[in-house]
């Protein structure tokens, strides 16, 4: 694995596990919240309890950061994992008004801390693109 992937693996992995790990008993009033502002961007989140739903929310960060992590994970793979969870947080950040100016792209105040979620889905994107199998790159370099 490349240096440059490793850090684009390394850096949301390890910032996701702790958020997930965070979560980990998460109460129901927290959780009830959380799934009220999720289900903006995903609506099928409300079909849950809160309590399913925290878990829901902490064992798949956990694994998307796991993934990331786990060097024997393919990185197309992980870099789908993450695509598909900052996905939601971009439909969340998309779906919310308050969250962007007028022109309902650039962030508001109140969507800066949201924005930075679109890092993440360029980060997931790029690991997919970029993730080549070792064949494809060894049969690249003999020609």
């Amino acid at each position: 694995m490349a240096i440059s992937t490793a850090l684009l693996r390394a850096v949301p992995g390890a910032f996701i596990l702790n958020s997930g790990i965070g979560k980990l008993g998460l109460d129901e009033g927290s959780a009830a919240g959380l799934q009220q502002m999720a289900a903006n961007g995903v609506p099928l989140v409300e079909n849950m309890t809160p309590a399913q739903f925290g878990k829901f929310l902490s064992y798949g960060e956990i694994a998307v950061g796991s993934a990331l992590l786990l060097p024997f994970v393919p990185t197309r793979i992980a870099g789908a994992a993450l695509t598909t969870f900052a996905a939601g947080l971009v439909a969340n950040y998309f779906s919310i008004d308050s969250m962007t100016k007028d022109d309902g792209i650039r962030p508001s105040e109140d969507g800066t801390a949201v924005a930075k979620d679109t890092w993440l889905a360029a980060i997931g994107l790029a690991l997919l693109i970029s993730g080549g199998s070792k064949k494809k790159k060894k049969s690249d370099k003999k020609k």
